[in-house]
């Protein structure tokens, strides 16, 4: 790709967006960055970075969007890094449909849509690198996140489909599957927990307790937790390599998990994963 790539990057108010959003720029890329509150426009554009906002749940934005990137651009888009997604924890019986409807427009619905958008003029200059920030719960399911797992599961089976029917465009697709990272994603899930589940009433109201001490920070900490940078690092492979590869975990846990997963028989497997804390 000669001259000045452009990059579109999404959720980066904080965390692994606004790290990646900086250390693409650092490295020569032309990035459009997204974000859902003005607030955070002022943060990016100060440090040189094209910042808009776009919100996933909203078409109209997506669309406003990828346009005024085309314009901008001369009608170049050579990739697209998918972020932007937040966590709803409850046990499935506890989430309303409503609930869990809205798990998908932010997590799944509006990266289809973006990414839909984003993929003509890549084919029309015959080369792109689409980059989806999944997880490792796109790949083995945890206990009380049943509608964040959902919507990764659909994204992982979704975006691993679409790199077969994109192989000879020129266009490549790729899922990173970080782990934990520290960002401010559990500080949002505990918001969305405390909205959205009637945790006293609850038959899971005991396990709670633990799941709230998790997500506030009084729990157990997480002693395989790594920084954005760690996620940049499989980024950059994604978006460079000749030959990308299809799923990049990135901490210890998501590489045992995906190891554990082909290894194990699927019934030890998943009682071994109930009794993961």
């Amino acid at each position: 790709m000669a001259g000045e790539r452009t990059i579109v990057v999404t959720g980066c108010s904080s965390g692994i967006g606004a790290h990646c959003a900086r250390a693409l720029k650092a490295d020569g890329w032309r990035v459009f960055a997204t974000v859902r509150k003005p607030d955070d426009l002022q943060v990016l554009e100060a440090e040189g970075i094209e910042a808009f906002l776009m919100d996933y749940t909203r078409t109209e934005t997506i669309s406003d969007l990828v346009s005024t990137v085309l314009e901008r651009s001369g009608g170049r888009i050579d990739a697209l890094f998918n972020n932007g997604a937040y966590g709803q924890p409850g046990a499935v019986e506890d989430l309303s449909t409503a609930t869990l409807r809205a798990q998908f427009e932010a997590n799944f619905f509006g990266w289809h849509e973006l990414t839909r958008q984003v993929i003509p003029p890549m084919r029309k200059r015959g080369e792109g690198r689409i980059v989806q920030c999944s997880s490792i719960l796109g790949v083995v399911p945890y206990r009380y996140r049943g509608a964040y797992t959902a919507s990764k599961f659909a994204l992982e089976g979704l975006s691993i489909t679409m790199r077969m029917e994109l192989q000879g465009s020129g266009i490549h697709v790729s899922l990173i599957e970080p782990g934990p990272i520290a960002t401010r994603f559990t500080a949002n899930a505990l918001a969305k927990i405390k909205e959205h589940i009637d945790l006293e009433n609850s038959p899971h109201a005991v396990d709670y307790i633990s799941q709230l001490a998790r997500l506030d920070g009084s729990g157990s900490v997480n002693r395989h937790k790594l920084g954005p940078e760690a996620v940049y690092s499989v980024l950059k492979h994604a978006l460079n390599s000749k030959n990308p590869r299809p799923h990049y975990p990135v901490t210890t846990p998501a590489k045992q998990g995906m190891f554990l997963k082909r290894l194990l028989p699927a019934d030890l497997f998943y009682r071994l994963m109930r009794w993961t804390d």
